[in-house]
């Protein structure tokens, strides 16, 4: 207890020394800055600080969040989807109001669209609302017409706000898909936002306006949550918190799990979770995507249907796809029991037998399955399998439609195990406060408690439980278990949590036949081919040149771990075994693009121009997402045909991103110590001292695209003899002359192009695409790295011409 109240009069005392340095206000033509930790400002009772809040050591976003609780809780973000640069980035008032965030480089991320002539200081207020005040009080702009995910007592909500949650626990990333929101029945809704269209799960859809106990089509469109701790809407939506009273703190978020809840803030600075929308999260829509199913076991989990397998590990809302295609013959069904997929009924059928069901859906080819529920007769045939649950209390059940031939074990059928702590009101007279005890899918945000009477009684039990738990672990632990021997209750969990692990070396070196098979070799290690115990097929590079501490590789590996995009090969963990370093990434089929577009006439493959083009496009997508959407910039360093893999279909993943030290984002860096990258696809500043930035990446990434149109190494254009920069000279002069016939042949016929073109292609290729490639590789090749473009850019240009036909 000391301890812990030293550490709270710790945390105290700097609080008050940060709040003497801080501002109480942002007058006209002044900022705020990343890198000074006291330009922040206090409301005047010191409950919200507003600043710049660091969500790694590379990136920061502009917002106000709690100062008394635990871990700073965030409930307004200006820049929440475009992270700033923690060096040289800050927050300016200008004298017009306008009140704008600059990233390091000076380009504006973020801006309030201010323009007035009456304008007195920024602030602030206890309530948690940063304002931007002119003369006279009045209010110019408030962060509190444009909230986050969250809102805070006395704050407003109407039909042109709505709360949009994040994609993660930790809610400092990107916007999720879901959002609480008036809908077009004025009604205050939470919606599942799903690729342009929108699907209403709370209040339940399926009921009518009167059970919801709604007024629709109300004249205003409000809704606030007061000081006590009472929500009331225009439309009668009305709920209340479990600690109902004066002088508590409050806020009303939005989580990334679909659910909104009601959190109270106790003496201790932690969250206590006093109401929530859901007291069940698995009805919560598209929790774990189509094909998914929520269970409990006993904390909610996903799983994938039977004869489907997970398509991204880190984000179970992208679902399941399925291992088989349905076809409208030789089919069976699967009964899968206490399991409903909710909506996307294809029709209604009352009184109806099982079988009857069964032929409905049978003589339907686009029918997925039906749900049945025994004793009424009613039968549901599915289009879709979206929102699926399994629960014991479900009167029904889902028969879900594969092939004969496809064999399901019985012990892939999702089931919940019973929810230990069941929710409701305690009334006691020493405890009147309704606190929920859940578990999210990744992380739980309340604390949860139990009554001393029922810890007394389950003591024991949990004590033996616990020896038994640990017993199984270490058991498993040194058996290496995987997540192939685990109950598919707990898969989904498992899934979620440790698609990214370590290594041992006897695993890999079993794994790859003691590093028998080897598929290539560069300046970063050897790669092997390997297949792990749950058959899947990897690529195992033996690392060499790696040179940091143990404490240092790992955290570069927790950067690399945290990337997943289609473009990028997928690391699935690492071994750090006494000297052995490496890297298990997935298994590419096709090999790099130089086997393929450099090949020999004897090969049988020729990569044609839609594939080609196909390439530029996903190799840009694939950087600009390192560039510009990675949590910690990543800057790959050696863009070039061998770094980039093809897979079966010829899509491109880019591969070894992240092996090069983390640079940062911009000014000087001091742990490059050496050129990175190979002869050809160098950038000129490597040579020159300059700071190494993110295009670099840009001036190799130009290069590639010439080889693609020609069909030819760069290096290979040149006679090389004795002089040693002959390849950048030949480079320099091919981009001249192809920047002199793009502007020489504005609006004539562009025969030039054709000549340029890989002639193996026959002339089958688009102009336009063509001619969009060319003058791309022109200014992504340009000696002055601040005219070229940045690969966000070029992923926006290449997409501009992606639908363009082949011209014969």
């Amino acid at each position: 207890m000391d301890a812990h109240y030293a550490a709270m009069f710790s945390l105290t005392l700097i609080h008050l020394l940060l709040h003497i340095s801080a501002l109480d206000f942002l007058s006209p033509g002044s900022s705020l800055s990343v890198e000074h930790s006291s330009d922040v400002l206090y409301s005047p009772d010191g409950s919200f600080t507003c600043g710049f809040y660091h969500i790694s050591p590379n990136s920061s976003i502009f917002s106000v969040w709690f100062s008394h609780s635990v871990e700073k809780t965030v409930v307004w973000s200006a820049n929440l989807d475009r992270p700033v640069y923690t060096w040289g980035s800050k927050l300016k008032l200008n004298i017009d109001g306008n009140m704008v965030l600059q990233d390091y480089s000076g380009q504006i991320v973020w801006t309030n669209n201010v323009s007035s002539s009456n304008v007195q200081e920024a602030r602030l207020l206890e309530s948690g609302n940063l304002i931007v005040k002119g003369q006279g009080d009045i209010i110019l702009w408030q962060s509190f017409a444009s909230p986050s995910d969250t809102l805070l007592p006395n704050q407003i909500i109407n039909g042109t706000i709505k709360l949009v949650s994040s994609t993660s626990s930790n809610r400092l990333v990107v916007p999720g898909h879901y959002s609480f929101h008036f809908d077009d029945q004025h009604l205050l809704t939470l919606f599942d936002d799903e690729k342009d269209v929108s699907f209403i799960y709370w209040p339940n859809p399926f009921i009518n306006i009167w059970a919801k106990q709604r007024i629709p089509f109300n004249t205003t469109m409000t809704g606030v949550l007061d000081s006590l701790g009472h929500f009331l809407g225009s439309d009668n939506a009305s709920f209340m918190a479990a600690d109902w009273g004066p002088e508590i703190t409050r806020r009303l978020t939005l989580d990334y799990d679909g659910n909104l809840r009601l959190y109270s803030l106790n003496k201790n600075g932690t969250w206590l979770v006093t109401w929530m929308a859901f007291t069940q999260l698995c009805f919560v829509r598209g929790l774990c995507g189509i094909n998914g199913v929520c269970m409990y076991t006993p904390k909610p989990a996903c799983a994938c249907a039977p004869g489907h397998e997970i398509i991204d590990p880190s984000d179970w809302s992208k679902g399941c796809k399925p291992k088989f295609r349905i076809t409208c013959d030789g089919m069976r069904f699967l009964k899968l029991p206490t399991t409903e997929f909710l909506g996307y009924d294809q029709g209604t059928y009352k009184q109806v037998s099982l079988s009857d069901c069964k032929n409905i859906c049978m003589s339907d080819c686009s029918c997925k399955g039906f749900s049945y529920w025994r004793g009424k007769g009613d039968c549901y045939p599915k289009s879709s399998l979206v929102g699926g649950v399994t629960v014991q209390t479900l009167p029904g059940s889902t028969y879900l439609k594969l092939p004969e031939a496809l064999q399901v074990p019985e012990s892939s059928i999702p089931s919940s195990q019973p929810s230990g702590h069941q929710y409701g009101l305690n009334c006691s007279a020493e405890n009147q406060y309704f606190i929920a005890k859940f578990s999210d899918i990744s992380s739980g945000q309340s604390e949860s408690r139990f009554l001393y009477f029922y810890g007394f009684l389950s003591a024991i039990f949990l004590v033996e439980v616990i020896f038994v738990v640990l017993g199984c672990w270490f058991i498993l632990r040194m058996e290496g278990r995987q997540l192939t021997g685990v109950r598919p209750a707990e898969a989904g969990y498992d899934m979620i949590t440790n698609h990214f692990r370590r290594y041992t070396y006897n695993e890999l070196h079993r794994a790859t036949r003691k590093f028998k098979d080897e598929l290539g070799r560069g300046a970063s290690g050897v790669v092997y081919k390997g297949i792990l115990k749950d058959k899947r097929e990897v690529a195992v590079k033996k690392l060499a040149g790696i040179e940091q501490c143990e404490e240092e590789f790992q955290h570069e590996l927790s950067v690399i771990s945290k990337i997943y995009h289609m473009n990028l090969v997928r690391v699935w963990g690492f071994c750090s075994d006494g000297s052995h370093r490496m890297l298990v990434s997935e298994y590419v089929e096709n090999g790099s693009l130089d086997k393929i577009l450099f090949r020999s006439e004897e090969s049988q493959i020729l990569l044609g121009w839609k594939d080609r083009f196909k390439v530029a496009l996903g190799v840009a997508k694939g950087l600009a997402y390192l560039h510009h959407e990675c949590l910690e910039w990543v800057i790959h360093c050696d863009v070039k045909p061998e770094n980039i893999l093809l897979d079966e279909n010829l899509e491109p993943k880019i591969t070894d991103f992240g092996l090069a030290k983390l640079l940062n984002r911009g000014g000087n860096n001091k742990n490059v110590s050496r050129i990175h990258g190979t002869r050809g696809y160098i950038a000129p500043e490597w040579v020159s001292s300059l700071p190494i930035t993110a295009k670099v990446d840009v001036y190799s990434f130009g290069v590639v695209l010439l080889e693609l149109l020609k069909g030819s190494r760069v290096s290979e254009w040149a006679k090389i003899e004795d002089e040693e920069d002959e390849v950048e000279k030949v480079l320099q002069r091919a981009v001249r002359m192809l920047a002199v016939n793009v502007k020489l042949q504005e609006g004539r016929e562009q025969s030039w192009i054709i000549d340029f073109i890989d002639c193996r292609l026959n002339g089958r290729f688009s102009y336009l695409q063509a001619r969009t490639m060319i003058k791309l590789a022109i200014s992504c090749i340009e000696e002055d790295r601040g005219k070229r473009p940045t690969m966000e850019n070029v992923a926006q240009m290449l997409l501009s011409v992606d639908e363009e036909s082949i011209v014969a």
